[in-house]
């Protein structure tokens, strides 16, 4: 090796070292998130007592609340798809006990890594997850434009707003991309039906294409509700110059005449919210996000239920209509969010703020076990393919994978976690049912590249690191629990695994750190939100 590459390692792994002793030892004070904590919103009290007063009428006791740092692990999940990082457990600790989750979902809601975590799950229902069309389709520009709007706060409404009526080119408006995945190679047009469909799940939670070839049987849903819908996109058009409006020529077949019929854009209900004048689509826009129609505030309020439960309220989550009487909760949820001019980071914050939020997901012994129905406790879902590259991507690092990262690491984190979601099993657009796990998923997490890559022992891994800079054994086992499982080892498992590294030094410690490491992740805790 020559000198001057020496020189290069040296420094390296100095400053490795030096970042390690400080993420292992303590955070300081001034580390605590800057980020300044709003009063707890009052609609988040409201809910509790609904929730109580379900549990009372039923005789059902609800879990206690959850250790601090399973709420983190929750929040960390739910808002940025990976497990906190040994440094952002440090920061939390440092912060005042009893003000900790509070100033921490403050930190998480405004940071990037969130926005853009949130932009790509809200993609999900407006774009779907395929490439779409070429040359007219832009996913990844879509998504950042969206995290953008979701980082500067703005209103939710105006986003839906700028979705459904905005006209231009996909590159310089992005968000006429909503419009320009649906283009049918075809009518080189975009579908009238397919947005349609889109409009109806994604901002109005009811599934109304369901009604699209005849009456839904079960549901109000009528198929001239569904036609009268799709009309409003019947104008549209999409070439190189752009997403423009023109003459309505939606004309589906007649159901009984097998005829061409020219259909005229209506909404399905509250006719009387939808403006007289103006663009078709400019219309639509309007009613939906008006704050007197009741689908646009149960469906956003739901889905970020889901988002940060695992679960909506109500199943499926764009299919509220389907039960009889919506839960008062999501009634709740859905009155604040609208009073607050479509604040999405108030409702987020409000429903994580919540008993329900911060509660165990153990039942209580002895007494009437908490169903899924009863919110008495917090749900167990298992974790998103993006949620388990995310926490093997951060569970070996020290530091926080983001995009304060260098270039290099992001590419990285990010290139192997679309490999390893292609490989583990993508749920698409879907993201919501519920899944069991698969035998080709856990010998992917035992034997595949990416927990190999992340366990093995070298310089830049967390195992190494720790077996370097750990001052005692059971200190190494303590952080290896926090660095993956986002808690501290029971008693049991600290005597169990500790003796173990007893007079083991260098690369045979470093590959005991490895294999500990590698045990918890494969472990059933770890891919679980609990």
């Amino acid at each position: 090796m020559r000198p001057r590459d020496l020189g290069f390692l040296c420094v390296a792994v100095g400053i490795a070292l030096a970042t390690g002793r400080g993420v292992i030892r303590s955070a300081s004070p001034e580390r605590e998130p800057r980020a300044a904590v709003p009063p707890r919103p009052r609609v988040s009290a409201r809910v509790d007592q609904e929730f109580r007063a379900l549990w009372s009428a039923q005789g059902i006791k609800p879990a206690p609340p959850a250790p601090e740092l399973a709420v983190m692990r929750r929040l960390n999940l739910a808002l940025t798809g990976a497990v906190p990082s040994l440094e952002e457990i440090r920061r939390f600790e440092a912060i005042e006990p009893g003000r900790r989750v509070d100033a921490w979902v403050e930190e998480l809601l405004q940071s990037r890594r969130a926005a853009d975590y949130l932009a790509e799950r809200f993609a999900r229902a407006l774009v779907g997850t395929e490439d779409g069309p070429f040359l007219v389709f832009r996913r990844r520009r879509f998504v950042a434009w969206l995290s953008d709007a979701l980082l500067e706060n703005r209103p939710y409404p105006a986003i839906v707003r700028e979705l459904i009526a905005e006209r231009g080119v996909w590159t310089d408006h992005p968000a006429v991309n909503f419009v320009t995945v649906t283009r049918d190679e075809k009518t080189e047009r975009p579908n009238p039906e397919r947005l349609a469909a889109r409009v109806s799940r994604a901002f109005l939670g009811a599934r109304i294409d369901c009604a699209q070839c005849h009456d839904h049987p079960f549901q109000p849903w009528k198929q001239a509700d569904f036609r009268g819908l799709a009309a409003f996109f019947g104008g549209v058009h999409s070439n190189l110059r752009g997403v423009t409006d023109g003459r309505n020529d939606y004309q589906p077949d007649d159901r009984k005449t097998r005829e061409p019929e020219t259909v005229a854009p209506a909404v399905p209900a509250r006719p009387d919210l939808l403006p007289v004048d103006g663009p078709p689509r400019k219309r639509l826009a309007a009613w939906v996000v008006d704050p007197r129609n009741p689908y646009f505030g149960r469906a956003i309020a739901n889905r970020a239920w889901a988002i940060l439960f695992g679960r909506p309220l109500v199943e499926p989550v764009d299919d509220i209509p389907s039960i009889d009487e919506p839960p008062k909760t999501l009634d709740l949820l859905a009155d604040d969010f609208v009073e607050h001019g479509g604040d999405l980071r108030r409702l987020l914050r409000a429903i994580a703020a919540t008993e329900t939020f911060r509660r165990d997901s153990l039942d209580v012994p002895g007494e009437s076990a908490a169903d899924d129905e009863s919110w008495a406790a917090f749900p167990m879902t298992r974790l998103r393919p993006e949620q388990v590259a995310g926490a093997l991507g951060q569970s070996a690092s020290l530091e926080t994978i983001g995009p304060r990262s260098h270039w290099l690491v992001r590419l990285g984190t990010y290139t192997e976690g679309n490999d390893f979601v292609r490989r583990y099993g993508d749920a698409g657009e879907d993201e919501f049912t519920p899944r069991g796990g698969t035998l080709p998923q856990r010998l992917l997490l035992m034997n595949g590249d990416l927990v190999e890559k992340r366990t093995k022992n070298n310089l830049g891994n967390a195992s190494r690191r720790l077996a370097m800079l750990a001052p005692d054994d059971a200190k190494l086992v303590e952080l290896a629990y926090l660095c993956v499982l986002t808690r501290r080892p029971s008693p049991e498992e600290a005597a169990h695994f500790a003796p173990r590294f007893k007079g083991v030094f260098g690369d045979a410690r470093a590959k005991l750190a490895s294999d500990l490491l590698w045990t918890l992740l494969n472990s059933i805790e770890s891919s679980w939100n609990h």
